[in-house]
């Protein structure tokens, strides 16, 4: 698949088929994604890779833990951002259409508590990845997981394989830890799901629109 077919089918999926994902297929992605670029070439990311039963343990103990209301229902990294329009109009266009075709009315509580639920069941997708960082490095850091999460999700997506990235995964940290045995001095930054979309699932006929280059974009010094 040529890169920009890729970028352009990629899509975040929220429902994914029980289809088993071979580790020399999952091997192969992180191996070419490693290549993506860092600053001064520090290369900070780690990342753990679940399936199998690991998997269900940590879906299972992650959902009975979170009813708890725990302390760590948020990121234990500081994220003070406030949104502001035009970020606000975006996110809400978003949920709306996304509960739209989950069937999910406006209000419903329970349903939107399941629903969120089931990011830690990385959708059924039948591998989940986990993204730390070492706590002593800087916010540029961040950046570098980011670039490492695209050129997974564009690697997957160039061999038949969706994706779709979860910040829901820096909540409920404590039990991630404890189940991935992620050293006390990583933040768990995020994760991802990886699998072979549900094609049946009206969830997945969602494409999240993009901004025109005209609202983001500044040409300086072209003639």
């Amino acid at each position: 698949m040529h890169i920009d077919d890729a970028l352009t089918a990629r899509k975040s999926v929220r429902a994914f088929r029980p289809d088993p994902v071979p580790l020399s297929l999952v091997t192969e992605i992180l191996e070419i994604a490693s290549r993506a670029p860092s600053g001064t070439n520090i290369q900070p990311w780690k990342v753990h890779v679940v399936a199998g039963e690991t998997r269900r343990r940590l879906e299972a103990e992650v959902l009975a833990h979170r009813e708890t209301q725990p302390a760590d229902d948020g990121a234990e990294f500081p994220r003070t951002s406030k949104r502001k329009e035009p970020y606000i109009t975006r996110m809400r266009t978003l949920g709306k259409e996304m509960y739209s075709l989950l069937g999910i009315p406006k209000g419903d509580k329970e349903a939107n508590w399941r629903q969120w639920g089931r990011n830690y069941q990385f959708f059924d997708a039948p591998v989940g990845l986990l993204f730390t960082l070492d706590k002593d490095l800087d916010a540029m850091s961040f950046i570098d997981i980011g670039i490492l999460m695209q050129s997974i999700m564009l690697a997957a997506k160039a061999r038949g394989l969706d994706t779709c990235a979860q910040g829901a995964w820096n909540n409920y940290w404590s039990v991630t830890r404890r189940v991935l045995g992620v050293p006390e001095d990583e933040y768990i930054i995020c994760g991802m799901s990886l699998g072979y979309a549900d094609e049946s699932a009206a969830v997945n006929t969602l494409v999240s629109e993009r901004e025109p280059l005209s609202d983001f974009v500044t040409f300086h010094g072209f003639d």
